[in-house]
């Protein structure tokens, strides 16, 4: 029987030569299921696209988290950086999670822009059922009435913050607006809070990864005593905003939408361009064998989709029923059938969701709405942090906040937009 130490540095070193059908089988069998090894190549692939190539691990450290589980960290060094990896080991040696995370920093700090001192906090559980999840609402002191917004992150298992790395863009968003007068609700994701049960459900979309949750978030948030509840909008980063405009239409109620960096081209054809950039980023073997791999997925999106199209087929290891119900759903369009304002803003540095490919998009079908605002902040990265150069992968490990322009833009937007 190998130790879980061993284990960990067990898969690291198959990371490092390429070997992710093994890693895969290395899983507990519900997440054996559903992780792929394009899935886990495709992670690995991002990583070390910013880091470059393994080149040490350091010793891996072990602390209990359950009487059957343990956490292992491996500090790993590259090239031009470092990463931990994170692992979940039973006591059967499987492999019950796994994540790359920057190396130990400094605790996150608040931006310098939030004034701790003009609000509030409180957790509220958003959601019923065994699938609930918790969320944390900021509200402005004094009297109010206050605008309010529920805020979308982006695609994969985020807490309420979207931590990432040392960095927490949705709380740096909800400080700096509840700074400026409005309330704002945040929550964990479905994906992050239940992941096993999530994981096994081949009827999971994207509507019902986002949709019920945001919808109560916004009847939660009306409900509070110095929120005006006709001025309760949404603002989605992201594929949350990509699915902003389809959360709107839902709940009628909603004064308007705020989207962030939100996708308008086909995840999949974006997903293809984004695995391009960082190939070219890292090139070598894997990163050939991983443009092969999404070329393929991607081709069988648009030419042989069905309901009972395998998972190893498709990107991320997302089931059929997700691609379907993102390739009949087109954002823009829901967003031109609403008769609601919009607020669109765009990183100029972003090459996740770019100004080419998606708010081309987002502009060519709003075009002529006077209730459109659309701004670019050019010197912003996907989560809109300001930098210069290309964006990287490794970018968003820096410790760093949201742009303060960003929070004002919001802010000004939220404050000024009618009563309806």
């Amino acid at each position: 029987m190998q130790t879980v130490e061993e284990t960990a540095v067990l898969v690291i070193e198959r990371a490092r030569d390429g070997r992710f059908a093994e890693i895969a089988a290395l899983f507990a069998p519900p997440l054996r299921a559903v992780l792929t090894a394009e899935a886990l190549q495709a992670a690995w692939l991002a990583e070390i696209a910013g880091t470059g190539p393994v080149t040490d691990l350091g010793e891996p450290r072990s602390e209990p988290l359950l009487p059957d589980l343990i956490r292992v960290s491996i500090p790993v060094a590259c090239e031009r950086g470092q990463f931990t990896a994170v692992m979940s080991v039973d006591s059967a040696g499987l492999l019950n999670g796994l994540r790359l995370a920057p190396p130990a920093s400094d605790p996150w700090a608040a931006p310098p822009y939030a004034d701790q001192d003009a609000f509030e906090e409180h957790d509220v559980t958003v959601g019923s059922g065994a699938l609930a999840v918790a969320g944390t609402v900021t509200v402005p002191r004094g009297n109010g009435p206050w605008p309010g917004v529920v805020l979308l992150s982006g695609g994969g298992p985020f807490d309420r913050d979207a931590t990432t790395g040392p960095n927490k863009p949705l709380k740096d968003l909800a400080w700096g607006l509840a700074s400026r007068g409005v309330a704002v609700l945040r929550h964990d994701k479905v994906t992050f809070t239940h992941a096993a049960k999530v994981a096994a459900a081949d009827d999971f979309t994207m509507t019902r990864e986002y949709v019920p949750y945001a919808v109560a978030a916004v009847r939660l948030l009306q409900d509070e005593p110095s929120v005006d509840s006709g001025r309760v909008f949404v603002a989605g980063h992201s594929m949350g905003g990509k699915v902003a405009p389809r959360v709107a239409e839902t709940e009628p109620s909603i004064a308007g939408v705020v989207i962030l960096a939100g996708d308008a081209e086909p995840m999949h054809q974006a997903a293809v361009r984004v695995v391009r950039h960082l190939a070219a980023l890292a090139p070598g073997l894997d990163s050939d064998a991983a443009v092969a791999q999404i070329l393929r997925q991607a081709a069988t999106i648009d030419t042989a989709l069905t309901p009972r199209t395998p998972r190893g087929d498709l990107p991320f290891g997302l089931p059929a029923s997700y691609w379907l119900d993102l390739r009949s759903y087109d954002p823009v369009a829901t967003a031109a059938a609403l008769d609601k304002p919009l607020l669109i803003l765009q990183g100029g540095r972003d090459y996740q969701v770019t100004i080419e490919h998606d708010l081309s998009l987002w502009r060519e079908g709003l075009m002529g709405r006077p209730d459109i605002t659309i701004r670019i902040h050019e010197a912003d990265d996907h989560l809109f942090f300001p930098g210069t150069g290309p964006s990287t992968p490794a970018g968003y490990m820096a410790a760093q906040h949201v742009d303060a322009a960003v929070i004002r833009d919001v802010a000004a937007w939220l404050g000024g937009a009618p009563n309806r």
